[in-house]
């Protein structure tokens, strides 16, 4: 069969079955993405004869005298299609996995077509932009500039990877063929939500050819690990084995097939005998945590770090300053609710994947899509039990993580097969897998119990908390304490009390995810002021303004003499207040009609968050920036980029140190080799962690420069040229090329003939300060079909320094469009056996362009004491006002509170039908 790919024929025999992205990616397409192949996300779009089509959809057999077009064959980084140039004036992509398939679509729209942009990019799905700054890009809009010298930070500057996002050439993980022939690992997961393997016969599945390797429990190493990953280990439980005698949730590991494709490897898991003891399974965390209920690690001893494991209960938190019951008892009016939240999919189009093999020098090499390389070498090491220098793990770009590649997910297994054969092997999962054996957000029961007195002043606040952290504990305890942190101490209140506790149940495990626990327990908190206010007669804003912490309070959660490093770096919640509250009472700049009809009711509801600007108990960067004989520098950083735009801003603080510009700068990151440590982008850190070490060292080897040059000056000069006034030649200052010394240039290549110039930069993540959101909703609600629709979304940001504004906006904007999917639409359903039965975005309803409106960003004006040039982090923070701002606007329009996420319009229905 010959067909045409970009102008080339091609000559291929498909296999049976096989589908025209994978035979794409077979002769090294690998702008083609992989997101769902189910035709419901558009990352593998392509022109087939000129039209768009999703090419995990199109048979390869029928391709014969075809002509296909990638985003490659567009236009090159050289000479870029119109709509390539597009989206790179207009910063149109985060991560940009999803790019490549927009713009390929994009390409064919009309003029006439930008106003019906719901309706064409209907396949085309983005969780990273909110898709406000998509739309720009194909109609036009330039939303970035080119930063002068030395004048980099502040500006919208450009992504250094802009371009080769744009045409298809920026490698992720996979994107990369390899020298020698790569193995595939396929799982084979438990049909059961709990029990023990009995026997297990693999020789079967042995004999079949094409097979190399069949791994079962009793080829696992006996160390016990947790898949989340911290800078301490020891912050998750050791509940692991990388694969286990006893199965604790549906779709757990049984055995892995290792074969020479991903069809061998599939179908010899059917060849797998197995013969279970099935044991009783709990799904509820209520009843798991009860006298009696099935135990789930029970097994466990106290090296595992389980509170207590004979009543499922990972972790707990019980305690009280005041006195809340006499606070109730006081207080003019309370507020006594339940709030449940549901159980959210990271949704990142790229899924979890590592190749590993041997290098020369026999040492493994894992190439990953993780948010920790670092961590990732550190565990596998630990598990393995190798010398760390015998282990190299890398990050290419990443296609979005949002906390999910915060886990051991793919590279235990990998290496495993590796070390067993000796060949490079891949394991990638499917969209399947991401739902049904991936790590999720965390669902959540909150109670929530306020007082207050007439003029609106707390008197007592209580938090009754409880999390199912599913059949295992990674990250289980973190997001159990710092739910309950920032949502609960950005008020101030003398009786407080938190009871939190993180059970175990056989449903699949929680995780880390955007917000890392604060949205849920917000989402109740803030409901429950809402309500607060309401029978108070108080205006929401107002009573917030009454009760939040300010400079000189300390951030209590329920002791008031804990030491911490939390600190008020600078303070902008006042502003934010006020910016959103002036917004909403001024017209917008989208005017959405409120629609016409007799049920449609319009409401208004606002929230706050606050968030610490990085994780606690140390987060750590060891970074180093060298000058090269061009003039340029090269950068050494651990960060991974998947989205965050930190690469951007590393760039844009060491221009700025440096009297350059972002294009003259090399980044290498997230590989380490090529970095001395990073604990990983995690809890917004990559700017004002790695990237304050970053600004550290650009300070040092600016310094070391100057050094150089006056030395060299001073040399060349000699001894009796001294100016017989002794006048300065003019301060020495840091430019393009060099220094420059009065009209002297001291050259790049000058400074180097010396000997290299580097300098190191460190940060440890201490002390931290704290980031400030409020968000607004306007919404009309139909009762009788229970439709949410938006008419305006406002957030405020407490960002310090806006270091790159268009890159924030679309981090503030693509939070708040996750929190809408999280608010209104999305929910992964577990039915009563653990058995996840939305397996697909078709029937997760993942937001499309359709779904989310243009968010009104605003910043506040602040300078942080702690962050490089006075920044704050900003990636997680914009997402936990959202839901609760969204419930209490349905709250105000309907008059019936929401309890419950998502307010899917069946929920809404209901509630509106049960108030009428």
């Amino acid at each position: 069969m010959r067909f045409e790919v970009n102008g080339e024929p091609v000559d291929a025999e498909p296999q049976p079955g096989q589908v025209l992205r994978t035979l794409l990616r077979e002769h090294d397409h690998f702008e083609v993405k992989k997101g769902c192949d189910a035709g419901d996300c558009g990352a593998c779009s392509v022109l087939l004869d000129g039209a768009p089509v999703h090419s995990c959809l199109i048979p390869a057999h029928r391709l014969d005298g075809a002509r296909v077009t990638t985003v490659a064959g567009l236009g090159t980084p050289e000479h870029p299609h119109p709509m390539q140039q597009a989206f790179v004036e207009a910063a149109g992509f985060q991560c940009g996995f999803c790019t490549a398939g927009m713009i390929v679509t994009a390409s064919t729209f009309t003029e006439a077509d930008k106003g019906d942009l719901p309706r064409l990019l209907k396949g085309n799905l983005c969780r990273c932009t909110g898709y406000r700054a998509i739309e720009d890009a194909i109609c036009g809009v330039t939303n970035t500039v080119a930063p002068a010298d030395g004048d980099a930070a502040g500006r919208s500057v450009k992504a250094p990877a802009a371009m080769r996002v744009a045409t298809g050439t920026e490698a992720y993980t996979l994107d990369f063929r390899s020298t020698t022939k790569v193995l595939h690992l396929a799982v084979l997961g438990s049909p059961h939500a709990h029990a023990r393997i009995v026997s297990i016969d693999t020789s079967a599945a042995e004999a079949l050819p094409g097979v190399r390797l069949v791994l079962t429990h009793r080829d696992s190493p006996t160390t016990l690990f947790s898949t989340g990953r911290h800078e301490n280990r020891t912050d998750d439980p050791d509940d692991t084995l990388v694969l286990d005698s006893v199965l604790r949730f549906r779709g757990q590991r049984v055995a892995a097939v290792v074969a020479e494709s991903v069809r061998i490897a599939q179908n010899a898991l059917d060849a797998i005998v197995v013969e279970y003891e099935v044991l009783p399974a709990v799904f509820d965390p209520e009843v798991a945590r009860s006298p009696g209920a099935p135990l789930v690690h029970g097994e466990k001893g106290v090296e595992s770090r389980i509170a207590f494991p004979e009543r499922n209960t990972l972790a707990v938190m019980h305690g009280e300053t005041g006195d809340v019951e006499a606070g109730l008892a006081a207080a003019a009016a309370t507020v006594d609710g339940t709030w449940r939240t549901q159980r959210v999919s990271h949704g990142a189009l790229e899924t979890h994947a590592t190749r590993g093999w041997l290098d020369d020098d026999g040492r493994l090499v894992l190439r990953t899509s993780t948010q920790v390389p670092f961590l990732i070498r550190d565990e596998i090491c630990h598990i393995f039990d190798l010398p760390d220098d015998r282990v190299r793990v890398l990050a290419a770009r990443v296609g979005g993580g949002f906390g999910g590649k915060q886990e051991l997910l793919t590279e235990d297994l990998v290496t495993l097969a590796v070390l067993r054969t000796g060949q490079p092997v891949q394991y990638e999962f499917t969209r399947e897998d991401e739902f049904t054996i991936a790590p999720t957000r965390h669902p959540m029961r909150v109670r929530v119990r306020l007082g207050a007195t007439a003029d609106g002043v707390l008197t007592a606040m209580h938090v009754d908390q409880l999390m199912d952290t599913g059949a295992y504990g990674n990250h289980g305890i973190g997001v159990m304490f710092h739910s309950v942190h920032e949502s609960t101490s950005v008020y101030r209140c003398a009786n407080k009390r938190v009871d939190a506790e993180s059970v175990y149940t056989n449903n699949l495990p929680g995780g880390a995810f955007r917000g890392y626990g604060l949205g849920q327990i917000v989402f109740a908190v803030e409901s429950a002021m809402d309500e607060l206010a309401r029978r108070l007669g108080i205006d929401a804003f107002e009573l917030r303004r009454r009760n939040v912490v300010v400079p000189g309070d300390r951030m209590v959660v329920v002791d008031p003499d804990e030491e911490s490093d939390l600190l008020f770096g600078s303070y902008g919640l006042d502003q934010c207040l006020d910016l959103v509250e002036r917004a909403l009472g001024e017209p917008g700049p989208v005017d959405v009609p409120v629609p016409v009809g007799d049920s449609w009711s319009v409401g208004t509801g606002m929230a706050l968050a606050m968030i610490a600007t990085m994780p606690p108990r140390g987060h750590f960067a060891d970074t180093t920036v060298a000058l090269q004989p061009d003039g340029g520098y090269d950068i050494g950083v651990g960060t991974a980029e998947f989205g965050n735009g930190t690469t951007t801003v590393h760039a844009q603080l060491v221009a700025t140190v440096l009297g350059t510009t972002p294009e003259r700068i090399s980044i290498r990151q997230s590989d380490t080799d090529v970095a001395r440590y990073d604990t990983g982008a995690y809890g917004s850190a990559g700017v004002v962690v790695a990237g304050k070490a970053l600004f550290a060292a650009a300070q040092k080897l600016r310094l070391a420069m100057v050094e150089r040059a006056l030395a060299i000056v001073s040399r060349d000069a000699g001894p009796t040229s001294a100016s017989p006034t002794g006048a300065s030649p003019g301060a020495p200052a840091v430019v393009v090329g060099g220094v420059l010394i009065g009209e002297r240039l001291v050259t790049a290549a000058e400074l180097l003939a010396d000997g290299p110039l580097v300098a190191d930069g460190s940060h440890d993540g201490t002390p931290r300060s704290v980031a400030f959101n409020v968000h607004a909703f306007r919404v009309a609600v139909d009762s009788a079909t229970g439709e949410v629709r938006i008419l305006r979304s406002i957030q405020s940001a407490d960002a310090g320094t806006v270091l790159n504004p268009e890159q924030l906006r679309g981090q503030i904007e693509g939070g708040t469009a996750q929190a809408i999917g999280t608010s209104l639409y999305e929910e992964m359903l577990l039915d009563d056996e653990g058995r996840v039965t939305t397996t697909a975005f078709r029937n997760y309803r993942l937001p499309k362009f359709s779904d989310v409106p243009r968010t009104e960003v605003l910043f506040a004006e602040t300078h942080d004491d702690l962050g490089p040039l006075g920044a704050k982090s900003m990636s997680e923070a914009p997402y936990n006002p959202v839901a609760p701002a969204l419930a209490n606007a349905v709250r105000d329009a309907i008059g019936v509170r929401p309890h419950e996420l998502p307010m899917s319009r069946d929920r809404v229905w209901r509630l509106a039908r049960d108030a009428g």
